[in-house]
């Protein structure tokens, strides 16, 4: 096996670590829907009769929905997925989430809304913006690049693809500038060569295709997580407290927090998520006790905010983390002065993406990646050592 090391890596990381992963379970789609829902549509600038049913997703103008009571879901989402089958669901909880669809004068800003038999909904359609993004000048830290792939490692705050909130500056935007056209149609326009992504602010090693056929073999090696190959993805989370035994999984279904739609938690009827994680280093606050760990982590799937919600519902959230693991004034007692400044100037979660491994899409060889952790983290680290 060829091994190629983006830097030295950390004394607290234990090379033998392995990489254990499986495949996730799909969550059950949505329910049907009857016929009693009414559907009309109001064209801003048209003469279209307002009895015509459907509308173009990219064209303007006003939709209203007026619900019949029979379709089986009485979620807002569900129910506008239905009806509006030209709208795609990703559309359509983006208008909802923008403020775009209200019931009667109150906009309604939660997919998981319940709506009312009569209830009128009205969405508001912008004018599209152009799906394809362009290239731009930023740079990017190439650890490894061939005719079929490149291996980054991402800094944080970089975006990985265009979306609500982030039409440019992202790492497709760099790629497309970076590689030219040969990511062009790979992965659809808004993610061309993305195989997998990080969150903003997770620091650490990803890798995007460059052909089709590079991209077929990734994207059919992460979706294996590999059970029957060689796809390796470490991480290292440095959180609050210290777990009561060296290593464990947790193994608990993963779905949108049911109160708070921009966060993710444990839920039962989620989609299944597997994390194991192994004690690399323990750190002392002021009173010389135990207040904080370095844990590496192996993913079995792949869900949106993994680490994070898994760690923080086994009573560790990841440091810094804004969404999950905000400190507590008791957690901020423990520690002397200079360790809660650190902990203050830590503006994102505590964790990186230190390992990658895979097969080569065209030469089937084995690659494996490592890197170092980035300043930000080694200064978290130094500040709590200091004790």
């Amino acid at each position: 096996m060829a091994t190629s090391t983006a830097a030295t890596p950390k004394a607290v990381v234990n090379p033998a670590i392995s990489i254990i992963r499986r495949t996730r379970k799909n969550s059950a789609a949505c329910s049907g829907v009857g016929s009693g829902t009414v559907v009309s549509v109001m064209q801003s600038s048209s003469t279209q009769d307002s009895s015509t049913t459907g509308s173009s997703q990219d064209s303007a103008g006003r939709l209203e929905v007026i619900v019949g009571g029979d379709e089986g879901s009485v979620r807002l989402d569900r129910v506008l997925a239905a009806r509006q089958p030209s709208l795609s669901r990703s559309r359509l909880k983006g208008l909802i989430l923008a403020g775009s669809v209200s019931i009667g004068t109150t906009a309604i800003r939660d997919p998981a809304y319940h709506v009312g038999k009569g209830d009128t909904i009205t969405i508001d359609v912008p004018e599209a913006v152009a799906a394809e993004p362009e290239g731009e000048d930023i740079a990017l830290d190439v650890v490894y690049e061939d005719a079929d792939i490149i291996v980054i490692n991402k800094p944080k705050g970089l975006v990985v693809h265009p979306a609500a909130g982030h039409a440019s500056g992202t790492l497709v935007n760099a790629l497309i500038a970076h590689c030219g056209s040969s990511l062009s149609g790979i992965g659809g326009v808004r993610r061309p060569g993305i195989v997998h992504r990080l969150d903003k602010d997770t620091t650490g090693l990803m890798v995007a295709a460059k052909n089709d056929g590079a991209h077929q073999s990734l994207t059919a090696q992460f979706a294996d997580h590999g059970r029957t190959g060689a796809m390796e993805r470490g991480y290292l989370a440095f959180v609050w407290g210290v777990p009561n035994r060296q290593r464990g999984t947790v193994d608990a279904p993963i779905d949108r927090h049911p109160h708070a739609r921009e966060k993710m938690a444990v839920r039962e009827g989620g989609r299944e998520a597997i994390t194991h994680w192994d004690v690399q280093q323990t750190f002392a606050g002021a009173d010389g006790k135990p207040v904080a760990s370095l844990l590496a982590c192996r993913l079995e799937t792949g869900r949106t905010h993994q680490i994070r919600v898994h760690l923080t519902a086994l009573g560790h959230p990841v440091i810094g983390d804004p969404v999950y693991g905000r400190p507590t004034p008791a957690r901020l007692a423990l520690l002397s002065p200079a360790q809660q400044q650190a902990v203050r100037d830590m503006h994102r979660q505590a964790l990186h993406a230190y390992r990658l491994g895979f097969r080569h899409p065209r030469s089937g060889e084995q690659l494996v990646w490592e890197s170092n952790l980035p300043a930000d983290i080694e200064m978290l680290i130094e500040s709590l050592e200091s004790v």
